[in-house]
C-alpha cells in the first residue's frame, strides 16, 4: 500500500505561465491549480497516494503573515494525522525563506514538511518546477526525514528551513547558513548531518493573529526617522538591515534605546547576503537583539513568531549555524 502525502501549494512561479514558452521571463504566477500541477508529474503518483489542496494561488511578493499562520494551522492539523506520511507546500521563490522559517517555529512532531517552488514557470521549454517538486515528495517520504522538521528542497538539494537567504536568480537561488546543505535529493535522499530541527516555540493552531514587525534597510546617513514612523504606524517589533556585521549608526542609538524601553523589539541584522551578526554589549545598552545567522527577512519571521509566543527574545534557532 502507498503512503499518503499531503500536498499544499499556495502559487508562485511553480504554478506560473508565461505568454511565449520559449520568453519565460515574462510571465504571471500563480495561475496553474494543484491538481494541474500534480498531473504534470505522473512519477508522483507512483510515489504515494497524493491529497492535493489549493491555500491560495498567489505571488509569493502577495503573501502576508496572515497567509503563514493559516498555512501553519493546516500543517499542523496534517501533521497531527497518523495517515500522513509527508506534506509538501509548494510556494514562490520570493518569499520561500520567510514561510519556510515560519513554518519551522511552528511544526512539532516528526512528520516530515518540504516547500519548494521554481525558477521557471510551469509551461517553460525547460521548466524546472516538475523535477522539484518531484525531488520534494520524494525527501518528505523518506524515512530519513522523519524528525528533520521543516526543509526546502531546490535543483537537487536539500536545504535547511533556518537560515537561508534567496542570494541570486538562477536555478539554485537559495544559501543557507554555514552548516550548508543538509544532503541531496537523490533516489534514496541523502543526508550529510543528524537531525537538528528548530525548535518549536509557537502552537499556531491557538494563535489567531501575528504581531507587525517591520524591516527598515539602513544606508549611510539615513535618519532614524524610518524607524520612529514604523513604530508610530503600530509595528510592536523592527529588524534593522545595517551595514556589516550589524553596525549600528550613532544617530539611531537613541530611537532604538527609546523603542526599546516602551517595549518594542528591535532585532540587529546585517545587510550582508551572508553575515552572523553576534550579540554585543552595545545590545545590553539599547535594549536590542542580534539577529544571528538570520538575514533580515527571516529575523522578521522568527521575531513575529516570538512576540506572538510571548518570547523575550529571537528563538534560539536564530543563532544556529544550520545543517
Amino acid at each position: 500500500m502507498k503512503p499518503t502525502l499531503a500536498l499544499i501549494a499556495t502559487g508562485g512561479t511553480i504554478a506560473g505561465l508565461a505568454e511565449d514558452s520559449a520568453a519565460p521571463a515574462n510571465y504571471i504566477a500563480g495561475v496553474v491549480d494543484a491538481a494541474t500541477l500534480v498531473a504534470a508529474v505522473p512519477p508522483l503518483r507512483e510515489l504515494a497516494s497524493l491529497q492535493v489542496e489549493q491555500l491560495c494561488n498567489l505571488d509569493s511578493s502577495d503573501l502576508t503573515p496572515a497567509h503563514w499562520l493559516a498555512l501553519a494551522q493546516r500543517v499542523q492539523a496534517l501533521a497531527a494525522d497518523p495517515a500522513i506520511a509527508g506534506i509538501v507546500i509548494t510556494h514562490g521563490t520570493d518569499t520561500l525563506e520567510e514561510t519556510a522559517a515560519f513554518l519551522a517555529l511552528c511544526h512539532q512532531g516528526d512528520t516530515p514538511v518540504v516547500l519548494t517552488g521554481a525558477m521557471r514557470p510551469a509551461n517553460a521549454l525547460s521548466a524546472d518546477g516538475p523535477a522539484n517538486l518531484h525531488d520534494a515528495c520524494r525527501v518528505a517520504l523518506a524515512g530519513d526525514s522523519r524528525g528533520r522538521g521543516v526543509m526546502v528542497v531546490f535543483a537537487g538539494e536539500i536545504l535547511p528551513a533556518l537560515p537561508l537567504n534567496k542570494a541570486r536568480l538562477g536555478l539554485q537561488p537559495y544559501v543557507a547558513g554555514a552548516g550548508g546543505t543538509l544532503g541531496v535529493a537523490g533516489s534514496p535522499p541523502r543526508f550529510f548531518h543528524p537531525p537538528s530541527p528548530a525548535p518549536a516555540v509557537l502552537d499556531a493552531a491557538a494563535c489567531h493573529s501575528l504581531p507587525e514587525v517591520a524591516v527598515l534597510y539602513v544606508a549611510a546617513g539615513m535618519p532614524p526617522q524610518a524607524l520612529r514612523d514604523a513604530l508610530r504606524h503600530g509595528a510592536r517589533g523592527a529588524v534593522l538591515a545595517l551595514p556589516g556585521s550589524g553596525t549600528v549608526p550613532q544617530a539611531w542609538e537613541e530611537t532604538i534605546a527609546e523603542a526599546c524601553s516602551a517595549g518594542i523589539r528591535i532585532v540587529r541584522g546585517s545587510r550582508l547576503t551572508c553575515a552572523y551578526v553576534t550579540p554585543r554589549h552595545q545590545d545590553v545598552e539599547l535594549g536590542s537583539w542580534a539577529a544571528g545567522a538570520l538575514a533580515p527577512a527571516q529575523a522578521r519571521a522568527a521575531l513575529i513568531a516570538a512576540i506572538a509566543a510571548g518570547l523575550e527574545g529571537l528563538p534560539s534557532a536564530a543563532y544556529a549555524q544550520g545543517g
